[in-house]
């Protein structure tokens, strides 16, 4: 397990669901964690199909017109 650098936040949570968590006895700082990365995750992937949404669509629109470039290979 490699040791990353941490750097500390003050983040508000409601008093709802910072007491469900304790009295679940969950790592809060792990779910925090976890739900930013998440959150990064989601962006990084809608930010990337916007940037590609020209070539994304002439991909669908190549396949659309010619059909799948190696199909007559396809077993099925």
């Amino acid at each position: 397990m490699s040791i990353e650098a941490r750097k500390a936040h003050d983040l508000s949570v409601s008093e709802t669901l910072a007491a469900e968590a304790e009295a679940l006895r969950l790592d809060v700082t792990g779910a925090a964690e976890k739900g930013i990365a998440l959150a990064i995750k989601a962006e990084k992937e809608r930010r990337w199909k916007l940037e590609n949404a020209d070539a994304i669509k002439a991909d669908h629109d190549y396949v659309s017109k010619h059909g799948l470039p190696l199909a007559k290979y396809r077993l099925v």
